[in-house]
C-alpha cells in the first residue's frame, strides 16, 4: 500500500515530463551533431539532481574518438554542453540546466575532484585556515562544493569567470 507521500505530486510529474522533453531534444540535437562530425556514439538519457543529464557513449575506437568532444581539460565538452542548453532553450523557451558528459570524462574528473576536496578538507581541520583552490568551471565548483559540504565543512566560490574558484574553511 502506498501513502500519498510517496506519490509524487503533480508539480513534480510536470516537472520531471519537462526533463525528459529536454532530454529528448538535446538528444536529438546531439545525434545530428555526431551524424555531421561522422562520430559513433549512444546517447543515454537520465534526470539527475533536479535536470536532465546526457552521456554520450561509445565502446573501442569510437570511445577514443569521442574524447575529441571533450577536449583535453573538458572546455570543449563545456562548450558543446552550452550549445546543447541552447538548442533545448530555443525549442523550448525556457533556460535549460542540463548535464552532458562525454566519454565518462565528467564521471572521472568529478572522482578527481572528490579526492581533491578530500584531502583540503583534512588539511583545513587540520590548521583550522581556510584553503583556496585553483580556478575551476562551475560543474568542478559544485563537485566540490557538495564534497566539502557533507563533510561539514563550508566552502564558498569567490573571484570572477573565468577565474573563479572555491575557498574551503572550517566549520
Amino acid at each position: 500500500m502506498t501513502t500519498s507521500a510517496e506519490q509524487p505530486t503533480d508539480q513534480e510529474t510536470k516537472g520531471t515530463s519537462r526533463l525528459e522533453e529536454e532530454g529528448e531534444i538535446a538528444a536529438d540535437y546531439l545525434e545530428e551533431l555526431l551524424d555531421i562530425a561522422d562520430l559513433d556514439g549512444d546517447i543515454d538519457i537520465d534526470v539527475d539532481h533536479g535536470r536532465a543529464a546526457l552521456e554520450i557513449v561509445a565502446e573501442g575506437r569510437s570511445a577514443e574518438a569521442l574524447k575529441r568532444l571533450a577536449g583535453a581539460d573538458g572546455a570543449v565538452l563545456d562548450a558543446l554542453q552550452e550549445l546543447t542548453r541552447l538548442a533545448v532553450q530555443a525549442k523550448t523557451g525556457e533556460r535549460s540546466r542540463l548535464m552532458l558528459d562525454v566519454a565518462g570524462f565528467r564521471a572521472a574528473r568529478k572522482l578527481e575532484l572528490t579526492a581533491l576536496a578530500n584531502d583540503v578538507i583534512a588539511k583545513v581541520r587540520e590548521s583550522g585556515a581556510e584553503v583556496a583552490l585553483e580556478p575551476m568551471n562551475p560543474f568542478e565548483r559544485k563537485v566540490v562544493h557538495d564534497v566539502v559540504a557533507a563533510a561539514g565543512l563550508t566552502s564558498d566560490s569567490d573571484g570572477v569567470e573565468p577565474e573563479r574558484f572555491v575557498v574551503v574553511r572550517p566549520a
